[in-house]
Order: structure tokens, then sequence, then C-alpha cells
């Protein structure tokens, strides 16, 4: 491999120089795992006890990220490479290890005497550093049923996934969806991988064909999907009553390190926005030129006809210039990026597909994705560095504990770097009709983050609050719930084909409940945080940077309020249906 290919490749030597060393970290992980163990049962006897844990925790987890990710990384970077298959089976054995060894310390901290743990945080100034992830301990103890009670529901865990599991196997294994006419006149199978490919064909028909058989498969399997969803919903019902949760929108929101508050502002936001986006339903009717708006319509582009190339020196440079509104240390981080081989770049037999980005903690964050040279994947570089970004400032400035950030602001920083490399190419675009296809796709992406996930959130929280009032719903209740959400959500101007009635049970996200609603919520932050960026407030870029640098060592709903975005506040989703707006009518001028 020549010197311009490393480059491009990541460099494993940053986490370990060779098998021995890796070995070696591995032998002193499950020492102090050992040593760890000791503390079972007498962890909370004493201040020292408690101190002496947590120390050996700190640099135990420090070890294992690094082990973990040594041997992930070896893996996604050739999936076929036996030797690489076994190193990933080794760390995952060595993950259940040391989940199993670590285990007591929630319990032991949940059922000791909660005036005495207090005493210790307040005497011994060596917890400091771990005050707050003993307080979280400390406040979900009112949740926290007693140790046998737990006990049973950790036994019924896994026949609690078992509707999502069955779900997986249903749709993803055995649903075959039959065949279509493409744009060439071939005859080709349908699956759920391509069918987004053809719902975005120039081609009328093709995106008729893919959308009435995708869900004429669903609609014959409709009881069933309706048994296995509504199971999963009076599952995490009863689990949330047992818990002593007013709902099971409390339970989710505060494992989310969010609020109810947070959940019914987005609601309310959303709902007083909606005639904005039948505004833009209207103006997508306008330039696709028909007479009738099709769901099946929804994810073309009028604007673009073929896909633009650019190397990733190029891809790099913009990059680098869309962001240098953060500041010089973040564009020399970039650089550093770019530089010394965080990122894998391209594609290689049997490499990993999709991108990702994580930070491994004493070491940098590592970047991988596949670029294939096409204009999109600029956006996936910006994305995927906003995270890492967001990792290297928090590990730079946290303990391993207090580092990890929650899923509530864990895409923030990452859309903040798409929306301002969104905004630079607008700006900066010459050719008119270019333009136009980069504000639509950003008006898109609103579109599908904002308002989708919002119309998927409030079906669930219709659906669970039905449930928890002892209601008995059928299929035929969730399609006529989810049909008439798109009636409100898309408008006049769109006809709302009978199929789509079968769309809730295609979006496997509703296993996990309450999920979808912190991508709209995500989005409403990265937009109200990238327009202070670009408005050059002063002081704003310190001000975002240091949010960053928090990792949780603050709730994220208050984390976000350092950066004056306050999701509990419906006003702040009126900023982003007004940002929309503006973004809807740029395009009108334009064109």
């Amino acid at each position: 491999m020549n010197q311009i290919q490393d480059k491009y490749n990541w460099k494993l030597t940053d986490l370990f120089q060779n098998k021995e060393e890796f070995y070696e970290a591995v032998k002193k992980l499950q020492n102090n795992l050992k040593q760890i163990e000791t503390y079972k049962g007498i962890l909370c006897d004493s201040s020292e006890n408690l101190y002496q844990c947590y120390a050996l925790y700190e640099k135990s987890l420090i070890y294992y990220d690094k082990i973990y990710s040594y041997g992930m990384f070896s893996y996604h970077l050739n999936m076929a490479d036996q030797e690489g298959i076994k190193l990933f089976k080794e760390v995952e054995n060595l993950s259940t290890e040391f989940g199993t060894a670590t285990s007591f310390i929630t319990p032991e901290i949940t059922f000791s005497k909660e005036e005495q743990i207090h005493q210790y945080l307040l005497e011994d100034k060596r917890l400091k550093p771990y005050e707050r992830d003993i307080k979280d301990i400390l406040e979900d103890k009112k949740h926290t049923l007693s140790k046998e009670e737990e006990n049973i529901l950790a036994n019924y865990s896994e026949i609690f996934s078992g509707p999502e599991n069955i779900y997986d196997i249903l749709t993803n294994a055995e649903f075959k969806f039959g065949t279509l006419i493409d744009e060439e006149g071939n005859e080709v199978e349908l699956t759920d991988a391509t069918y987004t490919k053809y719902l975005k064909s120039n081609d009328r028909h093709v995106r008729k064909q893919a959308f009435q058989l995708m869900y004429k498969k669903y609609s014959e399997y409709m009881n069933t999907i309706t048994e296995m969803y509504l199971t999963n919903v009076k599952q995490t019902v009863i689990t949330a009553k047992l818990r002593k949760y007013e709902s099971s929108l409390e339970n989710a929101t505060n494992h989310d390190d969010s609020t109810i508050k947070v959940y019914e502002a987005l609601m309310k936001g959303v709902n007083e926005g909606l005639e904005i986006n039948h505004e833009f339903i209207a103006l997508k009717k306008e330039l696709l030129k028909l007479k009738e708006l099709h769901m099946y319509d929804l994810y073309v582009n009028p604007y673009q006809k073929s896909k633009d190339t650019i190397s990733f020196e190029e891809a790099k440079q913009e990059v680098k210039t869309a962001l240098a509104v953060l500041g010089k240390e973040y564009g020399k981080l970039l650089e550093e990026a770019f530089e010394h081989n965080w990122i894998d770049v391209y594609e290689k037999p049997n490499k990993r597909g999709g991108a990702y980005s994580s930070g491994v903690y004493g070491v940098h964050p590592f970047v991988l994705m596949s670029f294939t040279e096409d204009k999109r994947d600029v956006s996936t570089i910006a994305h995927e560095l906003g995270h890492s970004m967001h990792s290297y400032y928090s590990n730079k400035n946290q303990n391993i504990i207090n580092a990890g950030y929650t899923i509530m602001v864990a895409e923030v920083a990452s859309t903040v770097n798409e929306i301002l490399l969104s905004e630079y190419q607008i700006q900066h675009e010459k050719d008119k009709k270019k333009k136009a296809e980069y504000i639509y796709e950003f008006l898109e992406m609103i579109r599908a983050t904002f308002y989708r996930q919002s119309m998927f959130a409030e079906f669930e929280k219709s659906v669970h609050e039905k449930i928890e009032n002892g209601e008995m719903l059928s299929a035929e209740d969730l399609n006529k719930l989810y049909f008439e959400l798109n009636e409100k959500y898309f408008g006049k101007d769109m006809i709302i084909d009978k199929e789509i009635q079968y769309e809730w049970s295609r979006i496997p996200h509703f296993y996990t409940d309450f999920y979808v609603y912190k991508y709209a919520t995500g989005i409403s932050a990265a937009i109200c945080i990238a327009t202070k960026i670009l408005n050059k407030e002063e002081g704003y870029v310190e001000k975002y940077i240091n949010m960053l640098s928090q990792g949780c060592m603050k709730k994220s709903v208050e984390l976000l309020k350092m950066v004056d975005v306050d999701l509990e506040d419906s006003n702040t989703y009126t900023i982003i249906t007004q940002f929309y707006k503006d973004k809807i009518n740029e395009l009108k001028d334009l064109i």
C-alpha cells in the first residue's frame, strides 16, 4: 500500500502498536475487573470503598474503550477476515465480562442508605469526579423496584423483546414484495433496501409500482403486525406502571434525559406550523408539474437530473471552508482529522457499509465511511465530523464516566455541521438550477426530519394513551388513526392514497417506544444553533464549543439551554417552522 493510499486509511496503531500490546491491555483490564469485584457487597460500607471502586472502574473503562474499539474497527475493515471476526468475538466476550463484573455497582448504591451516600459525597472530595453518576443512580431510585422484583423483570427482558424480534424476522427475512418493471424495462425484485431508490425514480410508473407492492405485502399481514405492536405497547405501559411512572411517556422521556414538557411543546409547535408544511407540499406539486400529487411522488427532487461527482480532496476543502465559521480551533481539529488518519475513506472489499464516528477516549475519534465521489458524500463527511468534534471536546474536558452524551444531544453537533454546509453550498452556488436543488434538498430534510418524525411521535402518543385508558384497538383503528394524521400533516394538495394507512406498520422505530421525537428535537436544536452561528452572534461559537465540552455533566435539556435552545418551550419550534417558511420563500424567489 503506497503513501498516497495510506493517508486515506485508519491507523489502528494509534490504539495499539501490535497484538501483543493489545493483549497486554486485556490482561490489565481483567486484573482491574477482579479488583472491582472485591467491593461487591461492601461498596457502600465506607467512602473509601466507594472511591477505590469508582477509581478502578474509571481506569477499566479507559482500557475497555480502546480494547473494544480495536476489535470492532479491525472487524469492520474486513468483515470476511477470520482473524478479525475472531478478535471481535473476543472483545464481545470481554464486554459481557465487563458488564458482569461491574453490575453490582448500580444496585448497591440504589439499595444503600441515601443519606449516607450524600454524606460521603459531601465529605470525601475524591468522589467529586463521580458525583454526577452516583447522583443519577440515586435519582432513579424512586422508580427502582426491590431486588427480587428487579430480578424477575431482568429474567423477562428477553421475552419483552419478543414482539420486536418477531417483527424483524417477519419483515426482513420472510417478506417477498414481488417484482416491478424499472426505467429500462427490466423486471427487478423489490426489496426493502431498494424501495427508497425506486420512490426517487423520475419514472412515475416505477414509483407507483414500488409503493403499491410494498404496502400490498404489509396489508396482508396487518392483523399479525398489529398484535405484535400492541403487545409491545402494552408491555411498555405495564412496566411504566410497575416502576411508578404516571405514563409510559414519562418513563421514556425520563430515560432519554428529557421531559414530558419537551414532547408536548414539540407537538404544540409542529401543529401550529402545519400550514407551512402544506405550503411546501403545494410548491412540490407545482414544481413536479403534476395535476395530482400522490404519496409515491413525495421523494422526487424536480431539480436533480444527474449525480454530481467530487474528489475527496475537493470534498475535504469544501467541508473545511463551510465550517470555518466555527472558529480557528475547530478548523485546526478538522485539519488534524483529515491529515492524521481519523477517517477511513474509501470502499474496500468486505468493509462495513454505511458511516459512523466513534470517539475513543484518550486517543481520537475514528470515522468510517465509503466515499464514492458522489456530491452527497460531502454531507456525510460534515455530519460524521460533527459527531467526532463533539466526542473530542467532551473527551478532552471530562473523565470517561462523564464524557458520554445522551441521544437527546447526540445528533445536534452532526446536524449543525450539515446545516452549515448546506447554507454554504446554497450561498456559493452560481448555477440557479443547482442552487434550487440544494434549497429543495434542505427543505426535504426539514420536512422529513421535523414534520414526518413529529407525525410518527403524535401517532405513538395517541396509541399509548388509548392503551393506558383501557381502549381495545384493532388494525382498522390504527390504520384510521395513521391515515387521518397524514391528511392533517400533508394538507389538501396531497392525494392521501389508501395504501399509506399501512405505513405505520413498516416503521421499526415504533418498537423502541417514543424514540422518533428525538429526531425532530435534534434538528430543531441544530437549526437554532446554526442560525445563531451564521448570524455571527458575539461569543456564540465559544458558548457552543463549551456546550460540546460538557459531556453529560448536565441534563440534556439544561445543556441545550447553555446555547439558548429551550426544548420545553413551543416557541422554539415556531422558530423552526418560520425558518422552513423562509427557505420556501427563498426557493420561490429563485425560481
